[in-house]
C-alpha cells in the first residue's frame, strides 16, 4: 500500500534510520543469544534494546505528522495500535497486575518480541517495495536469496548454533545455501552437529527459501490488511508467473494458507512414526518437533533430515508414513502452486455444481459450463505421473539385473556384499519421487548400480514443475521439447498438446533452458573433476553430486562432506543457479537490453 508524505526527503532519512535500527536490533539479539557468554553485559544490551524501542516509537510519531493523510497512514499500519497497547500492558502491568515474581523478565521479553516484529514487518514490506520499484523483479529475487544466504551463514557460524566444534564459514555458507535453495546437501550432520538453535535457523531458511521472501512479504502485507498497489501486483504477477492480475491477492493467500494447511496435516500424520523403530528415546515434544521439521522439509522439497541415514532405518521397518505421507508431501510441493490453485478451483467448482443440482432445482437449466482444467495443469500432472512410473520401473529393472557401481571395480564379491541394499518396489518408488525434487532416501545411494544412478541423474535434471519449490528444467519444459520432436517427425508446423497449440516463443524458451542447464551441469562436473582430483572420486560420483546440486535435490553418494573448499564453493554456486534457474539469471543480466526492431531476410539451411 502506497502512503504519501509531505516531505519525501524526511521519509528517506527515516528509512535509513529504520535500516540502521533494524541492523542494531539483530546485532543485539546475536550478542545476547549467539554466544556462550554475551559480548557485553546483559544490562547494557537490554538498555540498547530499550533505546531502539524509543527510536521506533519516535519514527512512528514523525511519520504520523509527515503523512499527507492520517487516515491513509492508519489504514496501512493499523496493527501498530494493538502491538503498542500489548507492549504497554506488559511493561506497565508486569509486577503490578500479573507475574509479580520476576517482572523484569516479562518486560525484556515483551520489548524483544516487539522489536522482532518491527524488523520482520519492515523487512517484508521492503522486499515487496523493491520488487515493485520499477527495476527487474528477478534482480530483487536474486538479491533476496543472496541476503538470506549470507544472513543464514552468519547465524550458523555462531557458537550456539553448533553442538560441538564451531562450524567454519564455508560449511555455514554451504549449509545456508543448501537450506535456502531447498537442496538438502550437507557437509555437517543436521541432527548431530547443529544445536536446536542451528536447526531452527535451517528450518527458517527452508521455509523462506522454498516460498520466497518476497512472497512472504506480500503475505505479511495482506494479512495486515494492506492492499497491494498496482505496481506491487504487477511485480508479484511476474514473480509468481500468474496470468491474471486480479487474482494476485487470491493466489498469494492460497500459497500461504495452503502451505500452512498441508504442512500441518503432514506433521499430524507422521507424528506417530518416530517411535516405531527401536532406539527412539524422544518425548512427545521431540516427536512434534521432528514431525514439523520433516513435514516442512518434505513439502518444501528440501531433503533435510534430523537422522544421519535419512529414512533408511524407517524404510527397513516398512513404516507406512514414509510412503503414505512423505511421498505425497514431496509430490504436492513439486507440482507448483499454480497447479494446486487450479486443482482447488476446479474441485470447489465441482462441489458447488453438485450442491446446486441436488438442492437448487432452479439452477439445473441455467448453470454455466464446468470449469476446465488449464493446459499447464494437464501437462504437469501427466508428465509427473509418467516420470514417477518410468523412474520406478527403471530403478527396479537396473537394480535387479545391473551390478552395483562399486562392483565394476572390485569384482563380483562387492556385488555380493551390496546385494542386500537392492531396492524393492517401495524403495524404487520412493527414490523415483524424491530424485526429482526432495532428496530424502530410503536406500543407500552409494550401493546403487551405475545404471540406476544415471536414471536418478536424469530425474534430477528434469526436476519438478514451474512455480514449485523444486529445481531442474521442469516437467513442462520436458513435455514441450518432446512434443516439439514429435511435431517435427509428423511434419506438423504447430506444436500441439491436449488439442492446444504451443507458441513458438515457449518452444524457444524450453530449448534455451535445457541447453543452459546442460551447459551448467557439464561445466560443474568438469570443474569438480579438477578440484576433487586428489580425493579419487569417480566421474559417476562427481556427475551425481553436480546433478543433485543443480536440480536442488540433495541426494548424494556420500562425497559431500569430503569435498575440498573449492569443491564446496562450486556446489554452492551450482545450488544457487539451480534454485533461481539459469534463465532467471540471464534475464536479470539482460533486463535493460531492448529487442531489435528489424529482421534479416531468411535463407534455407540443412540440419540433421
Amino acid at each position: 500500500m502506497q502512503i504519501h508524505y509531505k516531505n519525501n526527503r524526511l521519509e528517506k532519512v527515516l528509512i535509513a534510520v529504520n535500516a540502521l535500527a533494524a541492523a542494531a536490533v539483530t546485532a543485539s539479539f546475536v550478542a545476547l543469544f549467539g554466544f556462550d557468554k554475551p559480548w557485553l553485559q546483559v544490562e547494557i544490551l537490554y538498555a540498547a534494546q530499550a533505546a531502539l524501542l524509543c527510536i521506533f516509537i519516535v519514527e512512528k510519531i514523525i511519520r504520523l505528522c509527515n503523512a499527507v493523510s492520517m487516515a491513509e497512514l492508519w489504514r496501512g499500519n493499523w496493527f501498530e495500535i494493538p502491538l503498542l497497547l500489548a507492549l504497554a500492558t506488559a511493561v506497565l502491568g508486569a509486577g503490578r497486575w500479573f507475574y509479580k515474581g520476576d517482572p523484569e523478565t516479562v518486560r525484556h521479553f515483551a520489548v524483544g518480541i516487539y522489536l522482532v516484529l518491527q524488523v520482520v514487518t519492515k523487512l517484508c514490506r521492503t522486499s515487496v517495495n523493491l520488487a515493485a520499484s520499477g527495476r527487474s523483479p528477478t534482480r530483487t529475487l536474486i538479491a533476496s536469496f543472496l541476503v538470506l544466504i549470507i544472513c543464514g551463514a552468519g547465524l550458523l557460524v555462531l557458537p550456539m548454533a553448533s553442538t560441538g566444534e564451531r562450524a567454519s564459514f564455508v560449511d555455514a555458507l554451504f549449509t545456508a545455501t543448501s537450506a535456502t535453495c531447498v537442496t538438502g546437501l550437507i557437509v555437517r550432520d543436521t541432527g548431530r552437529d547443529f544445536s536446536l538453535m542451528g536447526q531452527l535457523i535451517i528450518l527458517t531458511l527452508i521455509q523462506l527459501g522454498g516460498l520466497g521472501i518476497v512472497v512472504f512479504g506480500a503475505v505479511f502485507a495482506l494479512l495486515l490488511g494492506q492492499a497491494l498497489s498496482l505496481r506491487e501486483s504487477v511485480a508479484m504477477q511476474d514473480l509468481l508467473s500468474t496470468r491474471t492480475l486480479s487474482r494476485i491477492g487470491n493466489m498469494i493467500a492460497f500459497i500461504f494458507m495452503g502451505t500452512i494447511l498441508i504442512e500441518a496435516i503432514g506433521s499430524v500424520a507422521i507424528f506417530g512414526m518416530w517411535d516405531d523403530v527401536p532406539g527412539w528415546t524422544g518425548n512427545i515434544h521431540k516427536q512434534w518437533y521432528y514431525s514439523i521439521f520433516h513435514s516442512i522439509s518434505a513439502f518444501c522439497n528440501a531433503g533435510f533430515s534430523l537422522f544421519d541415514d535419512s529414512f533408511i532405518r524407517y524404510a527397513q521397518k516398512r513404516c507406512w508414513p514414509v510412503y503414505g505421507v512423505i511421498c505425497p508431501l514431496i509430490i504436492l510441493g513439486g507440482l507448483g502452486f499454480s497447479v494446486l490453485y487450479d486443482l482447488a478451483n476446479n474441485a470447489a467448482d465441482r462441489v458447488n455444481r453438485f450442491f446446486k443440482r441436488r438442492f437448487h432445482t432452479r439452477y439445473r437449466l441455467s448453470m454455466e459450463a464446468p470449469k476446465r482444467m488449464r493446459l499447464q495443469t494437464k501437462i504437469v500432472l501427466s508428465v509427473s505421473a509418467c516420470l514417477i512410473v518410468l523412474g520406478t520401473l527403471a530403478v527396479l529393472l537396473f537394480e535387479r539385473y545391473a551390478a552395483p557401481a562399486d562392483a565394476a571395480m572390485t569384482g563380483t564379491s562387492a556385488a555380493t556384499e551390496l546385494a542386500p541394499a537392492k531396492a524393492g518396489l517401495l524403495g524404487a518408488l520412493f527414490q523415483s519421487i524424491t530424485a526429482r525434487t526432495a532428496g530424502f532416501n530410503t536406500i543407500d545411494i552409494s550401493a546403487l548400480s551405475a545404471s540406476s544412478r544415471l536414471i536418478l541423474i536424469l530425474l534430477m535434471f528434469v526436476g519438478g514443475s514451474p512455480g514449485s519449490t523444486a529445481g531442474g528444467i521442469k516437467t513442462v519444459t520436458l513435455a514441450v521439447i518432446i512434443i516439439t520432436v514429435f511435431a517435427a517427425l509428423r511434419k506438423r508446423e504447430e506444436v500441439e498438446m491436449f488439442k492446444r497449440s504451443i507458441r513458438v516463443v515457449v518452444v524457444g524458451r524450453a530449448i534455451t533452458i535445457t541447453l543452459l542447464f546442460a551447459a551448467v551441469l557439464f561445466a560443474a562436473s568438469l570443474a569438480l573433476s579438477i578440484t576433487e582430483n586428489a580425493n579419487g572420486f569417480t566421474m559417476s560420483d562427481i556427475m551425481f553430486e553436480a546433478g543433485s546440486a543443480l536440480g536442488t535435490v540433495g541426494l548424494t553418494t556420500g562425497i559431500t562432506p569430503s569435498l575440498t573448499t573449492a569443491g564446496k564453493l562450486i556446489i554452492i554456486a551450482v545450488m544457487l543457479i539451480g534454485r533461481l534457474g539459469p534463465l532467471t539469471l540471464l534475464a536479470a543480466l539482460t533486463f535493460n537490453l531492448k529487442p531489435a526492431q528489424y529482421n534479416y531476410p531468411d535463407e534455407a539451411i540443412i540440419v540433421g
